[in-house]
């Protein structure tokens, strides 16, 4: 198993993928490189027929690693946004069906944990959004794309203009999660779910799920396979570099 992923088998073709990279699962080139690896070798497992995706204590993901970010190079730039284009495909095109237990926050790229899932199961008090306009960078295609089906009209103006985070009720009063439960009932509701999605008919399953993303995924597999992504030209400007630096002071004074 790779390096900040945990897995467990909980039988009748149910298993957990957790993301635990301390202290807040954020996302780096090596660590989505091989979210998409293990995605890939799970989408190969006859046996394994729905995979429950979390994280541990408080947070899913927050999102893009900005202390490593803001002092990337050019060269680094594009390795990391082919890393989440790559990583979200992964996700997205998963033929098996994929539940999120949401065990806290999904911020920014970690919230496409969340919108790439088939069921979504969070904790109560759990925050998401997508802060990356806060930040100065714009969005890799996948991340676009994910984002353009999953959310609606209203909701994706709110979530990528404003940059604004909202919790757990109000993402469920709109649609973005299927339920909110008590923190210590999110594995367990989750598993129940990932129990009934395993009796569905696999192969069916697959071919349902590509016939709704299939356009989607048709463009992310663009950008990976021709390079084709505009923020592969460069992503972080100065003024996106200034912005993550205030940000990660902010935090740090808190």
């Amino acid at each position: 198993m790779a390096e900040f992923l945990e897995e467990e088998d909980l039988g009748e073709g149910v298993r957990v993928l957790r993301l635990n990279r301390p202290p807040a699962s954020a996302l780096n080139t090596p660590f989505l490189l091989s979210i998409e690896q293990r995605l890939k070798e799970l989408s190969h497992m006859d046996d394994l027929r729905a995979l429950i995706l979390t994280g541990t204590g408080k947070v899913l993901s927050a999102g893009l690693d900005l202390k490593e970010a803001v002092e990337f190079s050019l060269e680094q730039q594009t390795a990391i946004c082919d890393a989440l284009n790559r990583a979200y495909g992964a996700l997205y095109g998963f033929p098996k069906p994929v539940i999120a237990a949401i065990n806290g926050h999904a911020i920014a790229g970690g919230f496409f944990f969340v919108l790439g899932a088939d069921y979504r199961i969070a904790a109560e008090g759990s925050r998401f959004g997508l802060t990356e306009v806060r930040v100065g960078v714009r969005f890799p295609v996948s991340a676009l794309e994910i984002a353009h089906e999953e959310l609606s009209p209203t909701m994706r103006r709110r979530f990528l203009l404003s940059g604004r985070n909202i919790m757990a009720d109000e993402a469920l009063e709109h649609r973005v999660l299927d339920e909110v439960v008590s923190g210590d009932d999110v594995m367990a509701r989750a598993t129940e779910m990932a129990r009934d999605y395993a009796t569905i008919p696999p192969i069916a399953y697959g071919d349902v799920k590509h016939q709704l993303r299939g356009v989607a995924l048709a463009k992310i597999r663009d950008a990976i396979d021709n390079g084709n992504d505009p923020t592969l030209e460069g992503w972080f400007t100065e003024e996106s570099k200034s912005a993550a630096a205030a940000l990660l002071a902010s935090a740090t004074r808190k």
